[in-house]
């Protein structure tokens, strides 16, 4: 890939396309975008192509527009599918007519049925239902995958699919409510320390398992793909390896200082209870994360 080529990263300031930005441009890229920082609004096809056609775009990773946890599936679900899907169309049709080296759309894990073998490989996709707490995000997300793969068969559009684990760093969510669990714990633990409560109380029972990904090591993998890999089959991006959120917490805890109690409010749902992909599609390739969960968490509390 050429290094001065034009790169634009689409998503919605989150730590997914914070960690884009910073990992390609370290790496040498020296015109990457970023829609957020621009405020490029691809929910307007007219305002895309103008940019597209200003900029010159060659390469594209378009991730969501819009996402969250399970509090903000619960709250904003119109928004959460259709801004996803009218970012999707705009930024792969205008990048298909606009001559786009490659386009990398970046799925996620919920597109995957809810009672799914574990762990979970690729071939899963559209073979059983979703998780009804997230379906709205869910759908518009495979939507992107199949279009994806409709521009590839159709017009031989080199776009390329991947999909992560829950990914976290610095640059998470600032709203627990909304947030993944894994930034959502992070957060109320700080305020916790912050305001001196002896309690922290997390939502749903604590058994379900989840995979993380710093996020360095998504954009490892992102870049690594757009060079190497050029299907229209998914590809997943995990560590090889979950844990259960009553876990997560007990080792956030440890390594934040706090000395209170946890308590878990069961009145609030779990969503899929394990959600593990198989990575070894990708490793086969030659890719591995390199961040244990224990050195991301340790990192971002320090950012």
């Amino acid at each position: 890939m050429d290094k001065s080529s034009p790169f634009l990263i689409v998503g919605h300031g989150d730590v997914i396309e914070m960690s884009l930005c910073d990992y390609f441009r370290r790496q040498g890229f020296r015109s990457v975008f970023s829609s957020t920082a621009l405020r490029l609004d691809v929910l307007d096809r007219a305002a895309v192509e103008r940019f597209f056609d200003t900029e010159k775009v060659e390469y594209v990773v378009l991730t969501s527009v819009r996402s969250g946890g399970i509090g903000a599936n619960q709250a904003h679900p119109a928004e959460l599918i259709s801004e996803n899907l009218q970012a999707q169309n705009n930024i792969i049709d205008v990048s298909f007519r606009r001559g786009v080296k490659k386009l990398l759309f970046l799925a996620a894990s919920c597109i995957y049925p809810k009672d799914c073998s574990q762990p979970i490989k690729e071939e899963c996709f559209l073979t059983g239902a979703m998780e009804k707490t997230s379906e709205p995000y869910s759908i518009a997300k495979a939507a992107g995958v199949v279009m994806c793969q409709a521009y590839r068969k159709q017009y031989g559009f080199p776009a390329i699919v991947a999909v992560p684990a829950t990914v976290y760093g610095p640059g998470g969510e600032e709203d627990p409510k909304d947030a993944h669990v894994l930034s959502a714990m992070i957060m109320k633990f700080k305020e916790a320390l912050r305001s001196g409560s002896q309690e922290v109380v997390f939502w749903g029972s604590g058994r379900p398992r989840r995979e993380f990904i710093f996020g360095d090591d998504l954009a490892s993998a992102c870049l690594f793909l757009l060079e190497k890999y050029d299907a229209g089959e998914p590809m997943n991006i995990g560590v090889g390896e979950d844990i259960e959120v009553k876990e997560l917490a007990a080792l956030i805890k440890a390594v934040v200082g706090f000395k209170g109690e946890l308590r878990w409010d069961t009145s609030k749902s779990d969503g899929t209870l394990r959600k593990l992909l198989d990575n070894s599609r990708i490793s086969s390739l030659g890719w591995r994360s390199k961040t244990s969960l224990a050195e991301g968490i340790e990192f971002v509390l320090k950012t």
